[in-house]
C-alpha cells in the first residue's frame, strides 16, 4: 500500500509495526509485546465493533490478581496515547469509550493490512467480471504478509484470527490459480506461486509453481523443483511428500514434451552409465516408491530375496530423534553410511526427519545384518552417544 501522510499504518500480517508519516514507530525492531502494542492490536483491529470494557480488561491482564482493573486499564490508555503523541501522532482523541464499550476513533484514519487483505477478497467475491476478479484475486494474494499476528498464537481470539485469514488466503490462491490456467498466464502462475511458498511455507504451494514451469515447457526446473520441495519438507518438519505434492509429480510426467527420437537416441537419455558414483542409489520419495512397487511385480516370477530397511537414528537411550540442531548433521553423515554401505544395485531415500529407507535388492537376512554392520562402522565415531535403529521386512508379492 501507497502510504499517505497523517495515515497510521499498521502491520499484523507476518508481525506487528506502526508507520506514522513515513517512520517506524513500533514494531519491527522495536519491542511489541508490551501492554501498550497489545492494547492497540486490539483495539485497531476491532474497528467499527469496539471492545466491551470487561473485554478489553480481560485480554489485557487475564488472571492478574489486581486491586482496581478498571484504573490498570486507563493507565495503560493513557500511556499507550502518550507514547503515539512522543512519536508525533496527534493521539488525544484516538482512544473512544461509549456505554462501556472501547473503540478507535475515526478522528485518526488507520490502514491495517489485514482489513485491506479481507477487503481485496471480498471485492472479488462480488465482482462479476472474471478479468477483475483476477486482478482483485491476485492483489489479494500479494497483499497477504504472512501469519496474523505470529508473536500472540498463544492468544485465542489471535489464533483464531490467524486461522480465519489463513483460509481467506489459501481461497484466493485457489481462485486466483484456477483463473489464471484458464487465461493461460503461466508467467503470472510461476511469480504468485514463487510468493505463496515463501510467504506460506510447507503449504505445497510449490505445486502452483510446478504447473506453470510444466505448462510452459520447463519440465527440468519443475522437477529439480519438486526434489528441492521434498527435501526441504523432509529437513524442516521431517514430513513426506504430501497427495497433492504426488498428484503434480504425475502429473509432470504428463505435460513433458520431447521431440521424435530413434529408440538408441532415447535409450542413451535413459541410461545412467555415465553415473560413477560409488555405492546406492539415492533417489527422491516417488522415485523410490515406483521402484518398489516395479520390484513387488518382478517378484511375481520368484528366484528373488527383496528387503526393505528401515534406518532411524536415535538417541542415547534408544528413542527417535525428531529434533535439534545436530539431527540434520547426522541425516547427512547416516545418508553417506547407508550409501556407501549398500550396492549400486540397491535403491535409498530419505523418508522422514532422521530416516532413511533402503530397498536391498537379491539379498539375504543375514546379509542386511551384515549391511547394518558396515553402516554402524561408517556412521559411528569415538564416544558418540547417537546410533542407528534397523527395521527389516521382507518384500513378497501377494496376488
Amino acid at each position: 500500500m501507497a502510504e499517505a501522510e497523517n495515515v497510521l499504518y499498521v502491520r499484523m500480517l507476518g508481525g506487528f509495526s506502526l508507520r506514522w508519516n513515513g517512520a517506524l514507530i513500533a514494531g519491527g525492531s522495536k519491542a511489541n509485546d508490551s501492554q501498550n502494542a497489545y492494547l492497540l492490536q486490539i483495539l485497531i483491529h476491532s474497528g467499527k465493533n469496539g471492545v466491551s470494557r470487561d473485554r478489553l480488561e480481560e485480554l489485557l491482564f487475564a488472571d492478574r490478581d489486581m486491586s482496581n482493573i478498571h484504573h490498570a486499564l486507563q493507565s495503560v490508555i493513557y500511556n499507550t496515547k502518550r507514547k503515539l503523541q512522543k512519536a508525533g501522532v496527534p493521539a488525544e482523541n484516538c482512544i473512544e469509550q461509549r456505554k462501556g464499550v472501547f473503540y478507535w476513533s475515526d478522528t485518526l484514519p488507520v490502514e491495517e493490512d489485514a482489513a485491506h487483505f479481507e477487503a481485496l477478497y471480498r471485492r472479488a467475491e462480488a465482482s462479476n467480471d472474471l478479468d477483475e476478479r483476477l486482478a482483485l484475486y491476485v492483489d489479494a494474494c500479494y497483499a497477504y504478509g504472512g501469519e496474523f499476528l505470529p508473536m500472540q498464537t498463544a492468544v485465542v481470539w489471535a489464533a483464531r484470527e490467524a486461522r480465519r485469514y489463513k483460509e481467506l488466503f489459501c481461497e484466493c490462491m485457489e481462485r486466483a490459480t484456477e483463473l489464471l490456467r484458464v487465461h493461460q498466464d503461466f508467467f503470472q502462475m510461476e511469480a504468485l506461486g514463487n510468493y505463496a511458498s515463501t510467504i506460506d511455507p510447507l503449504a505445497d504451494w510449490e505445486t502452483v509453481t510446478m504447473e506453470a514451469l510444466a505448462s510452459l515447457g520447463r519440465g527440468e526446473e519443475a522437477r529439480k523443483l519438486y526434489d528441492e520441495t521434498v527435501q526441504y519438507y523432509f529437513n524442516e518438519q521431517g514430513l513426506r511428500p504430501s497427495k497433492k505434492l504426488m498428484e503434480q509429480f504425475n502429473r509432470l510426467g504428463e505435460k513433458m514434451q520431447y521431440q521424435h527420437a530413434a529408440l538408441d537416441q532415447i535409450q542413451t537419455e535413459l541410461s545412467g552409465r555415465n553415473d560413477t558414483a560409488q555405492g546406492g542409489y539415492l533417489c527422491s520419495y516417488p522415485v523410490f516408491l515406483g521402484i518398489y512397487r516395479m520390484v513387488e511385480r518382478m517378484l511375481e516370477r520368484g528366484g528373488q530375496s527383496v528387503y526393505l530397511m528401515l534406518c532411524t537414528i536415535v538417541d542415547g537411550k534408544g528413542n527417535p530423534m525428531k529434533e535439534g540442531e545436530i539431527l540434520e548433521q547426522l541425516v547427512v553423515r547416516m545418508g553417506d553410511a547407508v550409501r556407501l554401505s549398500i550396492r549400486r544395485g540397491d535403491a535409498m531415500c530419505r523418508y522422514g526427519k532422521g530416516q532413511y529407507l533402503v530397498l536391498l535388492i537379491n539379498t539375504t537376512r543375514e546379509n542386511c545384518n551384515v549391511i547394518q554392520r558396515r553402516i554402524n562402522k561408517r556412521f559411528l565415531t569415538g564416544r558418540q552417544r547417537t546410533g542407528i535403529q534397523y527395521y527389516v521386512n521382507s518384500v513378497f508379492w501377494t496376488p
